[in-house]
């Protein structure tokens, strides 16, 4: 037998749109920002709990690629 969803339980179902992480180095151990993406402003930080692990990142924002640029000669 089918079950309907819940309505109004806060889920979230996809990605969301609207903002995106980076990946930073705290203390020299890495960690992700979370960023705005229509105003660019940062809104979030992620520290690793510890100095020897790596931070968790946020859950259903994308990352940001980083620009690589070719040198000209």
């Amino acid at each position: 037998m089918a079950v309907n969803k819940p309505t109004g339980d806060n889920a979230r179902k996809g990605a969301v749109k609207k903002r995106s992480q980076t990946k930073t180095t705290i203390g020299g151990v890495t960690g992700y920002t979370k960023r705005d993406r229509s105003s660019g402003e940062f809104m979030a930080v992620k520290k690793p709990k510890s100095a020897k692990t790596a931070a968790k990142k946020f859950k259903g924002v994308r990352v940001e690629k980083k620009n690589k640029t070719k040198k000209k000669r």
